[in-house]
């Protein structure tokens, strides 16, 4: 194929109530929001049956539906699996969707593809779209499955539209969990509750984590991104968008009648700014003095310490990496290098990444919040990361090997420190996020006996991108 992208995820409803669905092609909009229509031309849909599919979009959906021919239902095995494809100009759109029962409910996969000579068009157009948003599609789809909370526990996410925190939230929602959204902007199309609030002072939203009779736990995620460059009042930017926010979580949790079953706030192993060839594990200092990067350990040090004093059980720091994940900014950003001819070596590349699978980082949070069985994590400070950091030579040539074209794959341009500094001002970025490196591991994890699913960068690289 020429682009692909297979995602699974967890859902807890029976297989045939996830069946009951997706068996129903014109439900699909219900759900998955890049399509408009899938109109099956006989009911019940069947293998052979033809489906009227409309993208959404006022200019594509239009197009698409004078111009392109029926797709095509090409299996369908009841209660398990349907598929269908779409052709296109010497190609075709191929959806597949498949169910299996796990313990506690169904494990959904979905594969999207592309083939043929305008494959690199019609993957922006049409396959792109019906694979983004996986996880919140999901959501979507388990509250059509007859989904409701039926977890004691409820969790309030800050930042819960962030690319963290909506696979966060999905993953809650689609296992039962009530979750609720505390943002600055309500989305008309998001499937969990939302609440106003404007990251800074108490109002109505403050009432939201306490309900009497069910314990609630706090995800603070709650930041500006870091893609900014260093100047003074961008530092202040970034420190009080994230130290303000927390702070008003914890006042809001001061004026509940009990504590909150658990405070998990974000934070990031970028706190050790460039460590160098230091090992870092949760009981490794802070760096001081001018090794103390302001847009770094300057922003990340005073946002662990406004978490404390959090009306809480149990209070957990969680020191994230670099999250690897298909959608995530970062793999996009790095592939699309990687695809022009930049996949070379940055500054030398002999600087440590710190990373971590978003599978693995979601079930560290589900630990946290004490919803992992026979895995029990300590309070206190966490790092997010796999047990094997990689150079940033061997991060870059993983990823040639997976997405660059021909000869890329082996040769590209490298990036010296002084051209990624004057990209960085092009770009309005800072240029000590691709200089600065890490090598962080987690003791505590070790210790809890947590066994990572993706320990291995290639590995997972290969996972994510096929």
């Amino acid at each position: 194929m020429a682009w692909q992208r297979t995602q699974t995820h967890f859902l807890a409803r029976p297989v045939a109530s996830v069946w009951e669905v997706l068996r129903d092609p014109s439900r699909v909009p219900q759900w998955n929001r890049a399509v408009a229509r899938l109109e099956p031309h006989e009911v019940p849909a069947a293998a052979g049956t033809e489906l009227e599919l409309a993208p959404a979009g006022k200019f594509i959906g239009p197009i698409h539906s004078a111009t392109a021919p029926a797709a095509t239902i090409t299996r369908f095995d009841e209660g398990a699996s349907i598929a269908w494809r779409q052709p296109q100009p010497g190609g075709h759109l191929l959806v597949d969707w498949s169910l299996r029962e796990v313990p506690g409910g169904t494990e959904l996969t979905q594969s999207v593809s592309v083939a043929g000579p305008a494959s690199v068009v019609f993957a922006e157009t049409a396959a792109k779209p019906i694979a983004a948003h996986f996880a919140e599609n999901c959501a979507r789809l388990y509250a059509l499955a007859g989904g409701t909370p039926t977890q004691e526990l409820r969790i309030v996410i800050a930042g819960g539209h962030g690319f963290l925190g909506s696979r966060a939230a999905a993953d809650l929602y689609c296992r039962g969990h009530e979750v609720t959204i505390l943002t600055r902007t309500v989305r008309p199309d998001s499937p969990y509750t939302q609440v106003l609030w404007d990251g800074k002072n108490q109002g109505p939203w403050s009432t939201k984590l306490y309900r009497a009779g069910r314990d609630t736990a706090v995800l603070n995620l709650a930041g500006e991104l870091v893609d900014l460059p260093p100047t003074e009042a961008n530092i202040a930017r970034l420190r009080s968008s994230r130290v303000d926010s927390t702070r008003a979580l914890v006042d809001a949790s001061n004026a509940a009648p009990e504590p909150l079953a658990a405070f998990l706030q974000a934070s990031t192993t970028a706190i050790f700014a460039d460590a160098g060839e230091r090992h870092l594990t949760e009981d490794s200092p802070l760096p001081t003095g001018t090794a103390a990067l302001a847009q770094m350990t300057g922003v990340a040090k005073p946002w662990e310490e406004a978490a404390a004093g959090a009306h809480t059980k149990r209070l957990n720091i969680l020191r994230t990496s670099l999250v690897f994940e298909q959608e995530s900014p970062l793999v996009d950003r790095l592939s699309l290098l990687a695809r022009v001819g930049l996949g070379g070596p940055v500054a030398g590349g002999e600087q440590w990444v710190s990373w971590i699978h978003l599978a693995d980082w979601l079930r560290i949070v589900r630990a946290a919040l004490g919803l992992e069985e026979n895995l029990v994590l300590p309070s206190g400070i966490i790092h997010l990361a796999a047990p094997h950091p990689v150079r940033n030579s061997q991060m870059m040539a993983a990823l040639r090997a997976r997405v660059a074209p021909g000869p890329l794959r082996r040769f590209s341009l490298s990036t010296p420190a002084p051209v990624l500094a004057a990209g960085a001002v092009l770009l309005h970025t800072d240029p000590a996020l691709g200089t600065a490196g890490r090598h962080v591991t987690s003791r505590v994890l070790a210790d809890a006996g947590f066994e990572f699913a993706h320990p291995d960068f290639e590995a997972a690289l290969g996972q994510i991108l096929g």
